[in-house]
Parts: C-alpha cells; structure tokens; sequence
C-alpha cells in the first residue's frame, strides 16, 4: 500500500492523488464578469467605441484566462477541456449575435408600418415618395408563386427519391445522384437565367409568377430529393421484407409501408425546402417583373413577390420605401420561421413512439 493512502473502517481507499483540485461552481461565471469588464476597458483604451469589438476582446480574453486558470489550478488536461469548451461558446455566441441583432433590427424598423392596412392594400396610385400603401400584392404573388414551385417540385423530387432508393441500380441511378448533386450546388440566378432564356426568350411567353414558379422548383427538386431520399433510406429493411413476404407488390409496399413510415421526415424536409425558397429574389427579379397592383393570376402578367418588393422598394431610396421594406422583411421573416415551426410540430408528431 503506497504511502499517500488510507483505509478506513469500512474498507474504502482515499488517497490524496486521486483528489484534484478544482475550480469552483461560480468561476466560469465570475470570469465571463472579468472578461466582460476588461474587454470594455481595452475596447475604450484604444478608442473603440463598437460594442461587437469590445465583444472580440472580451472573449479572447475569456477563452485565454480559462485555459491558463485551467492550468494553474486542475491541471494541463482539465484546462484542454476548459479551452474546448470555450472555444465552442464563444463560437455559438458569434453565431447567435448576428441573427439577433438582423432579428432585432428588422423588427424596430419593420414594426412602424406593419398594420393591418399594411397587409391587406398594394401599391396600386401610391406616390414611393410618401408614407402609405401596402404589400397585400407581394404577399399573394409569394403565396403563389411557392405554391405552384411546391407543386412542381414535390412529386418530382419524391418519385425520383423513391427511385434511387427501392429501384435504383446502375449508371442510370449514379447519372441521376450525380446531376442531384449539382443542382444541389446551382446558384439561384443560373436556374432564373435559365427560365428566362428558355420559358421567355425561346418559348416567347411573358413575364408572370408561373416563370418565377418554375425558376423555384429547379431550386427546391434537390432539397426535396436529398431528404427524402434520406428518410427513406432510414426505414428498416426488415418492415419491406415482411410486407413482400405476405405476398404485397413492392409498389404496394412502398405506398402503404415505405413511406407512411418515413412520412414525418418527408413532411420536414418539404417544408425546409419551401422556406428555403421563399426569400429568393435573384430569379424572381428576373422573372415576374414587378406590379404595383394586385394580380391574382400568376400564369398571365407580371407580379409582385415579397423578396421583389423588398428589393424594389429599397431602390427607391426614400424614407417611407425603406420603411415599407423593412416592414416587408419582417413579413417574409415571420412568413419562414412559421413554415420552419410547422415542420417541427409535423416532425415531432410524426415520430416513431418509443415504448419502454
């Protein structure tokens, strides 16, 4: 028995090398206070008087007195582990600032308009320079033109997701994987030019939502593809074979076993895709060519769209269109973070149920 150990009445070992000291509960937190305090104070010493900056300074000095405090007190490996540790907050904080601060701005400026007659009136006779109209118009044209893109691009993506899944096998599967892929990668504006060259420059049909629509699909088939391709995939092998072994048609299978079974998955994947869609304005710009009026008809005439809008009435360069940009900002904002929410609520309700 070394030295430095003791057995006491009930048989048990302590040893004063298996004790380590350590830093206390409210260390990490005392230090964030220090760290605050002294990024400040080198901030205003140099004559910084940004915030962000005096953020930088705070958390290298963070992440530095961690590691070193670490290493006086616990040891070189705890103080690897306290480094780590930092490093991953201080990086999730550099993440979250800049979406709370664009939440937050959009939300001071955008809310001066945003009212009901916001809402439900258009640009139709509105002089740009004053204050008044609204964005009822681009709320419908986005509604529509996501709409019919979902429409084009839903069935597509999942018949080929289905394909490269239970039937794909050889060069035709891997052709198909490999233009997914690339098209997972087009920029938004080659798949607008794209449309336009072909739907209105070829074709000769006119500017409408429905050539937005389409310039939409070609973006969302990938997403829609790669997810659900994804989901599918996870499904067990085991509930296929018991279904063919019943003597079910793989067809059959794969309508009343396959994808009831992944349809949780499917339903978010969808959903990611139509928000990730829904703020593209590069072919859009392209392609509905704008309206001041309402257009309930998205195959003939041009129209609005609320990343347009945006777009639009940020150009004009006055103080009542910046605000009616704003305002049109936090709709579309509001608009994405409820298709995001609705895809949650579906995924968690479409879950498997785990028994105990």
């Amino acid at each position: 028995m070394s030295s430095n150990a003791v057995v006491d009445k009930g048989g048990s070992r302590h040893g004063s090398s298996l004790q380590q000291a350590r830093l206390p509960q409210w260390a990490p937190y005392a230090l964030v206070v220090v760290s605050l305090a002294l990024g400040v104070g080198i901030g205003t010493a140099l004559g910084m008087d940004s915030p962000f900056q005096w953020g930088l300074f705070a958390a290298l000095v963070f992440i530095v007195a961690s590691y070193v405090l670490g290493a006086v007190v616990e040891g070189g490996r705890q103080a690897r582990d306290r480094l780590a540790t930092s490093l991953v907050w201080v990086c999730f904080l550099l993440a979250v600032v800049p979406l709370l601060s664009l939440i937050w701005e959009t939300v001071d400026r955008g809310r001066t308009v945003l009212d009901g007659y916001f809402l439900g009136h258009s640009m139709e006779g509105v002089q740009t320079i004053l204050p008044g109209g609204g964005a009822y118009h681009a709320i419908i044209g986005t509604l529509e033109q996501v709409g019919l893109a979902a429409l084009i691009a839903v069935p597509i993506g999942l018949l080929t997701a289905i394909y490269l899944v239970e039937y794909g096998r050889g060069k035709l599967a891997k052709a198909v994987t490999f233009f997914v892929d690339v098209m997972t990668g087009i920029p938004s504006i080659v798949a607008g030019l794209f449309i336009l060259s072909f739907w209105i420059i070829i074709l000769g049909f006119s500017y409408s939502g429905f050539a937005g629509a389409m310039a939409l699909a070609i973006l969302m088939m990938p997403i829609v593809v790669r997810s659900t391709e994804e989901m599918l995939k996870l499904v067990p092998d085991e509930l296929r074979e018991a279904s063919l072994a019943l003597g079910v048609p793989k067809w059959r299978t794969i309508l009343k076993v396959v994808l009831p079974t992944a349809i949780g998955g499917i339903t978010t994947g969808v959903m990611l895709a139509v928000a990730r869609v829904a703020g593209e304005s590069a072919p859009i710009v392209l392609l509905v060519f704008g309206a001041t009026g309402i257009n309930n008809n998205p195959f003939e005439g041009a129209q609005s769209s609320l990343p347009y809008y945006i777009y639009e009435q940020w150009q004009l360069g006055n103080e009542a269109s910046f605000n009616r940009a704003w305002a049109a900002a936090l709709v579309l904002i509001a608009f994405v973070m409820i298709l995001n929410l609705v895809a949650r609520g579906i995924a968690r309700w479409k879950a498997p149920k785990s028994g105990r």
